[in-house]
């Protein structure tokens, strides 16, 4: 416990070295909220069918999207993104040849991310309920709780996979792109599933975004309990059993690699 406290001590004094840069961020949220919030007005009467089962608006759905999946992105790119920039540094292979297990490194880093990525969502929520006067009331929180832990379990494993990628090969990352752009355009995020072509229906079931997303927005908004997105709930389950003993295995098959190579600081 100490060392991971004292590796998300080190991200700290980091990020708060670039205050510009938090603020950049709030200033980001914002705009982009603004952005779908003006589609919404334009064009969000066209997609109200595929939003019958949710009872909200399309602002109202995209907006806890967004806040989900820019959680459970840093699931993803949180791993990926901090290992290059370790490389860049010239820290990485200080920080591995320590006496501190993998799993330890890997779980700081992850913590870290999703405690910065809490501001976001907070900085969403307030604006969704201040400014934009949606209704979080139904909420069920226990089943929000548990749809959000099985999800981030589930993208933290393609994080690492993602990892892998970027120490054995510094660029290139079939993983990362597969994530960001496919996940949000087939998984929900922008706009309901049920709205796509019958072919992209069928290949966002693979995907634990489309199960992650619609169990949020059933939790949040209708106030569903466990039993009523078990479904949903085993799929993501199922995601991550599967994909957090591969994940392991292949980041530290990179790392045995980049070793044998000599390349563990290269990027």
């Amino acid at each position: 416990m100490l060392k991971i406290f004292a590796l998300i001590k080190k991200d700290f004094l980091n990020e708060i070295s670039y205050k510009f840069s938090f603020f950049f961020n709030i200033f980001g949220v914002i705009v982009s909220l603004l952005t779908y919030f003006f589609i919404d007005k334009l064009f969000g009467s066209a997609v109200t069918s595929g939003l019958e089962e949710f009872g909200v608006n399309y602002f109202a759905y995209v907006l806890l999207s967004m806040a989900f999946f820019s959680y459970i992105g840093v699931g993803i790119g949180s791993f990926s993104s901090r290992i290059q920039s370790e490389q860049m540094q010239g820290t990485l292979e200080s920080l591995l040849i320590t006496p501190t297990k993998t799993y330890i490194i890997l779980l700081s880093m992850g913590l870290w991310n999703l405690i910065f990525a809490t501001l976001d969502v907070l900085i969403y929520v307030a604006a969704g309920i201040f400014l934009f006067k949606i209704d979080f009331s139904q909420i069920n929180i226990l089943a929000t709780f548990v749809v959000l832990v099985l999800t981030i379990a589930s993208f933290s494993s393609l994080g690492v996979l993602s990892a892998s990628f970027i120490i054995v090969f510094k660029r290139g990352n079939p993983v990362g792109w597969i994530i960001n752009n496919l996940e949000g355009l087939l998984g929900g995020v922008y706009f309901p599933v049920s709205v796509m072509p019958g072919f992209l229906q069928f290949l966002a079931k693979f995907l634990p975004i489309t199960y992650a997303v619609r169990a949020m927005q059933l939790a949040v908004y209708k106030g569903y309990t466990l039993a009523q997105i078990k479904n949903e709930c085993l799929f993501l389950l199922f995601f991550s059993i599967l994909l957090m003993p591969l994940s392991i295995y292949s980041f530290k098959y990179a790392l045995n690699r980049a070793r044998k190579d000599g390349s563990l600081a290269q990027y």
